[in-house]
């Protein structure tokens, strides 16, 4: 009896084993009529995904680090700057890395690099910018830009004043005290071409007292000299345009000799008043209103000497 029940058992259990294999296969060559994948083409997909896998993935750098950093600090339109941009700072002047900083102002700006002058351009259809490596100024559509620290290259990046960059794009720049922001609002893109923008007169008398009173002295001598001219131009005191300040009385001799009206400028002498036409002033002299190179003079006896630059002495 005990036997039977024994076999009987074995007999059920086998036939459910049986219709579980049933099932199983059945199930199978329903999902590969359905359409579905095969084992062997899921394992090939899987094979595929792990060899396309992010290499950042692979050597385990976090998601996030691949998002681009940005400087909070420093902002375009309201949008922080890419830390590309490398901003920092040279005395009182903030500088920024040439290309990054075009690129955020102008996304089509294309750019390339002289070694030979050492020379970095950027440009459009609407401007041309160019700086060189060591030069007191970079150049915008035939104008020039002061940099009062220079033109410097920082790991590998050419670096300009942040204001002057952002005047060549014709956009406007402002400092938070409080938030410790400085904010770039994007103008029409170009500054106006030098052709336009300076007086013809005002280069012509400028450029020539410059040359004919520090025509020896250097860069920012010249450009010293031709800011005591345009801090009279500005003054109360003194006439309003640049050829008044030359013809006032006892003031330029060399004016009225015809002298200066007859000299040719050298380049420099060019650049500097353009320079200072375009708003270059030599940190020094800001205030000052006279200039000399002898040391018993009225304006040594009577004003205040501000800075010594070349060959010439200053006063406010």
């Amino acid at each position: 009896m005990t036997r039977k029940l024994c076999s009987l058992l074995i007999s059920s259990f086998a036939v459910l084993l049986l219709m579980g294999a049933g099932v199983e296969e059945d199930s199978a060559a329903l999902v590969d009529e359905s359409g579905s994948e095969s084992v062997q083409t899921a394992a090939a997909r899987v094979g595929a995904e792990e060899q396309a896998e992010p290499a950042s993935a692979v050597s385990g750098e976090s998601v996030l680090s691949q998002v681009e950093e940005v400087d909070p600090a420093l902002t375009v339109d309201g949008q922080p700057v890419s830390t590309d941009v490398a901003k920092t700072y040279r005395g009182d002047t903030t500088y920024v890395a040439l290309v990054p900083m075009s690129k955020c102002l102008d996304s089509t700006i294309l750019s390339k690099w002289d070694a030979g002058t050492r020379t970095a351009t950027v440009h459009n259809d609407k401007l041309v910018l160019k700086a060189t490596v060591g030069n007191l100024y970079l150049t915008v559509n035939n104008r020039y830009f002061y940099a009062p620290e220079g033109i410097q290259i920082e790991n590998g990046q050419v670096m300009v004043p942040l204001s002057a960059l952002v005047k060549a794009f014709d956009g406007s720049l402002t400092w938070n005290g409080s938030t410790g922001i400085t904010a770039v609002t994007r103008g029409s893109g170009a500054a106006k071409f030098g052709e336009q923008y300076y007086n013809a007169d005002d280069l012509f008398w400028l450029s020539r007292v410059i040359y004919t009173e520090s025509g020896n002295q250097p860069l920012e001598g010249k450009m010293a000299v031709g800011n005591v001219v345009m801090n009279r131009v500005k003054h109360p005191s003194f006439p309003g345009t640049i050829e008044g300040v030359l013809a006032q009385k006892n003031q330029f001799t060399t004016y009225w000799s015809g002298h200066i009206a007859r000299s040719t400028p050298n380049a420099e002498s060019v650049i500097a008043a353009k320079l200072v036409l375009d708003g270059g002033v030599v940190e020094e002299v800001k205030n000052a209103l006279y200039f000399d190179s002898a040391a018993n003079s009225w304006a040594s006896r009577n004003r205040t000497c501000v800075a010594v630059i070349g060959g010439h002495r200053f006063y406010a």
